[in-house]
């Protein structure tokens, strides 16, 4: 894609799909402010691009005030922003009689009020600027239910519905917002998260992983940087049509039949 000449702010930009998405625009041709709660992750970060091609401002997507400074730094550095990646998240488990409710805030806090604080902070400077493109990471766990993992789910799921609000709202504005989607991908948050099963399935991280993708049909969890391409595409002007929408990268889990995939577990073969 061609991003020359845009400036992009990354939340959650020192690691995983963050970081990788912030190499993929800078390759593409963007600047990028990437934000983090930890500075010196996102200078360990920021030392493996080329120079003049990324800043960093950390602090908590959650706080008004750090949202705002986030924008703000975009600008110092780049002169606009052109492109909002709301990807900062938190995952964790808990069924509703399980899960803490300080756990519930905090997760609401980071993935839902997060996105909003930075859109309510970037847009008017997008209007400013004759448009901009919001691209929210949400999850596969938005459109369907997670088992276990209802503050998640019920975090994504509001994303989602928050993405399609601001691109009816401020469409007129040239202001286009989308939600990607991923399915499971490999990254320490998530292999944090599913360690928690070893000991249920009585296996190792690699088995853990095996056994939940076995009933994909590309059989894998993604790599983070299969995440990048539709995250440059809807940064860049060949979007330029697209607003509202709801992308599925997912290794097809959408498509998943769920009571085939009971039967085939249970020992039943279907196909060749």
């Amino acid at each position: 894609m061609d991003l020359n000449g845009k400036v992009a702010l990354i939340t959650g930009g020192g690691q995983g799909i963050g970081s990788v998405i912030a190499q993929r625009f800078i390759a593409d041709g963007a600047r990028v402010c990437i934000t983090g709660r930890n500075q010196a992750k996102l200078d360990k970060m920021a030392g493996t691009f080329p120079p003049g091609s990324v800043t960093t401002c950390a602090g908590d997507v959650s706080k008004s005030e750090d949202a705002v400074r986030m924008v703000e730094a975009t600008v110092s550095f780049g002169g606009k922003i052109d492109v909002l990646v709301n990807n900062a998240g938190i995952d964790e488990g808990g069924s509703v009689v399980k899960v803490d409710p300080e756990l519930w805030r905090k997760m609401m806090e980071t993935n839902l009020t997060g996105p909003f604080l930075l859109m309510k902070a970037a847009i008017p400077h997008m209007i400013r600027n004759g448009g901009g493109s919001i691209i929210n990471i949400a999850s596969i766990g938005g459109l369907r239910c997670l088992t276990g993992m209802p503050a998640y789910a019920s975090s994504k799921a509001g994303l989602i519905m928050l993405t399609q609000q601001v691109a009816l709202d401020y469409g007129p504005y040239k202001v286009r917002s989308n939600v990607v989607c991923p399915g499971g991908v490999r990254t320490a948050m998530t292999e944090h998260s599913l360690g928690r099963l070893k000991g249920t399935l009585n296996t190792d991280l690699e088995g853990v992983f095996k056994v939940i993708s076995s009933n994909l049909p590309l059989r894998r969890f993604a790599a983070p940087e299969e995440i990048t391409g539709i995250c440059s595409y809807l940064a860049s002007d060949d979007s330029s049509f697209m607003t509202g929408s709801v992308l599925l990268v997912d290794g097809g889990a959408a498509v998943v039949d769920v009571a085939g995939a009971s039967l085939a577990s249970a020992g039943v073969k279907w196909g060749v």
